[in-house]
């Protein structure tokens, strides 16, 4: 499956998740006597957080895998030609980049 599509595919998860969380609530409460705003609240609290949150997941899930498909390959190629020119940098001025702790002397830190 392309990345577009399981992007897509993700973010559709969470509109239906999203929905769903409404109409249990209001299935759950098909049997009532009277509607009210407070007591589709209460229903809406009955059916608690779950559908919520795991949309919200979804959400971020396809959105990552819709930035990744579209951005991906041309942030790998750009993070090579950005590793490529401090290597030429590196050589060119004659500095060695390492760790703090392979550039210090056994007496303690450069100063």
């Amino acid at each position: 499956m392309q990345r577009r599509t399981a992007g897509i595919v993700f973010i559709g998860i969470a509109a239906f998740l999203y929905g769903i969380r409404y109409l249990s609530a209001a299935i759950y409460g098909s049997n009532a006597q009277s509607w009210g705003g407070y007591l589709f609240r209460d229903l809406l609290n009955a059916v608690g957080p779950g559908p919520l949150v795991l949309s919200v997941l979804s959400l971020a899930v396809g959105v990552v895998y819709l930035l990744y498909a579209e951005f991906g390959d041309s942030m790998k190629g750009a993070t090579g030609r950005i590793r490529d020119n401090w290597r030429e940098f590196d050589t060119e001025t004659g500095t060695v980049r390492g760790t703090a702790d392979e550039n210090e002397d056994a007496d303690g830190p450069q100063r």
